[in-house]
């Protein structure tokens, strides 16, 4: 399928740069390539994919659906999916978080959504299609999806919304659209594309360089960094290896787009795939930054709590990885 891509690197690299096979930096180089035109076309594909699917289930009808119908526990996973195909890391997530809470919709689902906004979206999946094919990304995905269901409902048992700041009542919507809703609505599918490419084309502007950042860094080690390194320090299999991967993670801010091409690497390198994966989950999913702009609208309370019942989910997906793959 990306034999052309192959294509394009065998040439950069052994023909325009002229450098041998073999050695460190053509690997790296090779990599660096390969990967980087890879990722940056199916991130675009998936991208538009995503963008028409969400062009059709605007929040505002997703609020209104939510409020109005009983669902008997389904809105967790409703919320959840959403989060799936919206394009935001921990922190772009948080301004549609809060438009949720101000929606009248309960914390918990709330939750459902910020939980798997950043784990589980057109970026990370496009990125995980290209590194690991597409039964690792449904697994995957599957996983993120059901991380934020259930930890969802399980933040919603505790009654946590008193522990909400008083600033989020208080806070005005300011992004208004262009047209109303009902305009959006009436707009046929040819109609719609201008935007669609246009958001895809803004998202991919925002993501190439920490998408090229990550693949370098990637690449970086693939080549030069010994096989041994990451099988002597995290490469044991070790029980206590998933938790410090989360730890360790939750300082490093991250989005999928930056830390997934990493993550390729350490499994290459003999990491286990739940300890690696644990370790981006706490990257992409858990964060200072995100903690920062929690603390404008939830009590320290509150942020704890969330994030060590996230963290607690993301180290059970780090056992259930390892155990299973």
């Amino acid at each position: 399928m990306f034999d052309w891509i192959t294509a394009i690197a065998d040439y950069t690299i052994y023909h325009l740069l002229n450098l041998s096979e073999g050695t460190s930096l053509s690997e790296s180089l090779h990599f660096f390539v390969y990967d980087s035109i890879k990722i940056l076309f199916l991130l675009f594909i998936v991208t538009l994919i995503m963008g028409t699917i969400n062009s059709y289930l605007p929040v505002e009808k997703l609020k209104r659906f939510l409020q109005e119908k009983n669902l008997f526990g389904f809105e967790y996973l409703f919320a959840s999916l959403f989060g799936a195909i919206t394009p935001f890391c921990s922190c772009s997530s948080v301004p549609l978080f809060l438009g949720f809470v101000q929606g009248g919709i309960p914390l918990g689902v709330t939750f459902s959504f910020l939980i798997t906004s950043p784990l589980v979206n057109e970026v990370a999946l496009a990125l995980f299609l290209g590194l690991f094919g597409w039964e690792f990304t449904l697994i995957y995905a599957i996983t993120g999806i059901l991380l934020g269901t259930i930890g969802g409902a399980v933040l919603n048992l505790f009654n946590l919304e008193d522990d909400l700041s008083d600033w989020v009542r208080a806070i005005i919507e300011k992004k208004q659209t262009a047209r109303s809703h009902e305009e959006s609505l009436s707009e046929s599918f040819r109609e719609r594309i201008p935007g669609i490419v246009s958001e895809a084309t803004d998202i991919l502007k925002g993501v190439v360089l920490y998408v090229l950042v990550g693949i370098g860094i990637g690449a970086a080690m693939h080549g030069y960094v010994p096989d041994t390194f990451f099988q002597t320090y995290l490469g044991s299999g070790e029980w206590w290896t998933v938790p410090v991967a989360v730890l360790l993670a939750v300082p490093l801010y991250a989005g999928a787009s930056g830390v997934i091409p990493i993550i390729q690497v350490l499994v290459v390198k003999g990491v286990p795939i739940g300890t690696a994966l644990a370790f981006m989950m706490g990257t992409v999913g858990l964060s200072l930054p995100e903690a920062t702009m929690l603390k404008k609208v939830m009590t320290m309370k509150l942020i704890f709590v969330f994030f060590s019942t996230v963290a607690l989910f993301i180290i059970i997906s780090g056992y259930f990885f390892n155990l299973v793959l």
